[in-house]
């Protein structure tokens, strides 16, 4: 796969990150103040991602606080396959920002810059807890959904299979879809790049009892690669109802905008996730993890000029 951009600075995101913010960790901009007034812009495109997934439900999150920093603006959200498929839009001018995974946005964003980190998400390989399934090699000839038609999950399983030779009938569906299919097993197993919970796993966890395949030796494998990039991890026990903590990969997800946003424009964007990450996080648990220190940490993905204009103001 080659070699990768220099090592993101990684610091681990306390979970009294909230808590902190609510002290004043952010009191240069805790006055309501998101940057200056912006100019009027009619029409901000947000890109999201498919049914079940965190990318869709933390974009809606995002475009309701985006309606009150920017009242003159037109919000819309459009739900996408995720990663692959918002690069796109973003490339043909459809859509203005976007969330996306960081290993999908290396060397093809072109035209566009990054507004900040998000949070982490993690490589889910989970089958059904009665699997004969214990790792890649029993995949073998198995039925695996790759997650959907231009996702981030598609590209990392892409990369995942490369790096490792792993072998497996790869079939394209997205979350929810997936989540189906391995409850009726029509699929064996199903691999999903998101946050801690996605909501398709954990309503199938409700359900049927699931277990995580063990990821450790291809997390491995990658970060050796891809230094910065993709890190070994261990997805939590207290992910999903019965899943036990079990390694894997995890990787950044950052937000992503066409590189002629207004400076203002992106700014105010870029505020608003920080100042308002309260009120994201009671939607989406995901949401605790933004993190104004860690905010800047977007790999070879340059910030935008707004963006990083808004950043240099908070003088950390």
């Amino acid at each position: 796969m080659g070699t990768g951009p220099g090592p993101i600075e990684r610091r681990t995101v306390l979970r009294g990150a909230l808590a902190a913010v609510a002290a004043g960790a952010l009191a240069p901009v805790s006055g309501g103040c998101a940057g200056p007034d912006p100019e009027p812009y009619p029409r901000l495109v947000l890109a999201t991602g498919p049914p079940g997934a965190v990318y869709r439900e933390i974009g809606a999150a995002l475009a309701d606080e985006l309606r009150t920093t920017l009242p003159g603006t037109r919000i819309e959200v459009r739900g996408t396959s995720a990663s692959t498929e918002n690069l796109r839009l973003l490339g043909e001018g459809a859509a203005q920002i976007a969330p996306v995974s960081l290993d999908s946005a290396r060397g093809r964003s072109g035209g566009m810059a990054a507004l900040c980190r998000l949070y982490d998400s993690y490589l889910h390989l989970m089958v059904r807890a009665d699997s004969d399934v214990e790792g890649l090699a029993d995949l073998d000839g198995r039925r695996v959904s790759f997650g959907a038609d231009e996702s981030g999950t598609e590209y990392t399983v892409g990369r995942l299979v490369e790096a490792t030779g792993a072998r497996m009938d790869g079939v394209l569906m997205n979350q929810a879809e997936s989540a189906r299919a391995l409850e009726e097993g029509r699929i064996d197993a199903m691999f999903s790049l998101t946050g801690i919970p996605t909501p398709a796993i954990t309503d199938l966890a409700g359900r049927v009892r699931l277990r995580a395949v063990d990821l450790g030796e291809a997390a491995d494998t990658m970060a050796g690669e891809v230094p910065g990039v993709y890190l070994p991890a261990i997805l939590p026990a207290s992910g999903y109802e019965g899943v036990a903590a079990t390694p894997t990969l995890t990787l950044p997800n950052i937000l992503l905008a066409r590189a002629d946003l207004p400076d203002d424009v992106a700014a105010t964007v870029t505020a608003t996730v920080f100042t308002r990450s309260s009120e994201l996080a009671a939607r989406r648990p995901e949401a605790a993890q933004i993190n104004i220190r860690t905010g800047i940490a977007t790999g070879n993905v340059p910030l935008h000029p707004g963006a990083a204009r808004w950043f240099r103001e908070q003088k950390l």
